[in-house]
């Protein structure tokens, strides 16, 4: 097969052009809708009474706005792997933070159960009371 000659303003480099367009736009959902659901497990509220989630929604809502009218590959490229890596991160320290706090509540329950020493249990109707 001959190689393909691509003459500017063809039908070829037009589809390319959409092709790139159209796998941006899915990236850029795909992360956004990422987003909103990490911010789900921030169930708790601020010191003013509003939930983190209902602020990390607007706040990621006003970021995608403020980048919708930028046309440079790179830096749309650049946004999205950034965007990315923040969530992988977040999902990672709050997957962490989590793991740490089970770990502690099934340690406390541990101790409280048996931990206390001394192999006996005294009270109301036992010897040596």
């Amino acid at each position: 097969m001959p190689p393909t000659i691509i003459i500017p303003g063809s039908a070829t480099q037009s589809a390319a052009r959409h092709l790139r367009s159209s796998v941006t736009r899915q990236e850029s959902l795909y992360l956004y809708r990422d987003i909103l659901r990490t911010a789900k497990a921030f169930h708790w509220c601020d010191e003013k009474g509003i939930p983190w989630h209902t602020k990390l929604r607007a706040e990621a809502r006003k970021e995608f706005e403020a980048s919708k009218e930028e046309k440079d590959p790179l830096i749309i490229a650049r946004m999205l792997v950034t965007g990315q890596e923040c969530v992988r991160e977040v999902r990672r320290k709050f997957n962490d933070a989590d793991r740490k706090c089970w770990e502690r509540i099934q340690q406390d329950s541990r101790n409280r159960d048996g931990g206390g020493g001394g192999g006996g249990r005294s009270g109301p109707g036992r010897k040596g009371n």
